[in-house]
């Protein structure tokens, strides 16, 4: 599966569950960092892991940030440690989650003061 994105700042993208075999995509579409919002086990027992994606990103060189949030909960404190990983992590940064549209919303929050 080719791995879609959806830019939202020259430095920060989104899209949808990624699992190992899209990391490659990541890498090649100039990916440094990962950002996984969605928790494990949200899915049911098809869901990827994170612990699977974050061994390819970090075997393909890629800084990963295992970061799980819950759509219409997201807290302070969620925002401020995805605000911390955009400013440390190497840019620029994939977001992702079920759809892309939870990292997008998070994203969001981030850049409200």
């Amino acid at each position: 599966m080719t791995l879609r994105t959806q830019a939202l700042a020259p430095h920060f993208a989104v899209a949808a569950q990624m699992d190992a075999s899209m990391v490659a995509d990541a890498v090649a579409q100039g990916f440094k960092t990962l950002v996984n919002n969605r928790p494990d086990g949200e899915g049911g027992p098809d869901q990827p892991l994170s612990s699977s994606v974050e061994a390819a990103a970090r075997a393909a060189g890629l800084h990963y940030v295992y970061l799980p949030v819950v759509g219409g909960a997201i807290t302070p404190a969620q925002v401020q440690a995805m605000r911390d990983a955009m400013q440390t992590a190497p840019q620029p940064v994939l977001a992702f989650c079920r759809s892309g549209a939870r990292s997008a919303q998070l994203y969001s929050l981030t850049q409200a003061e």
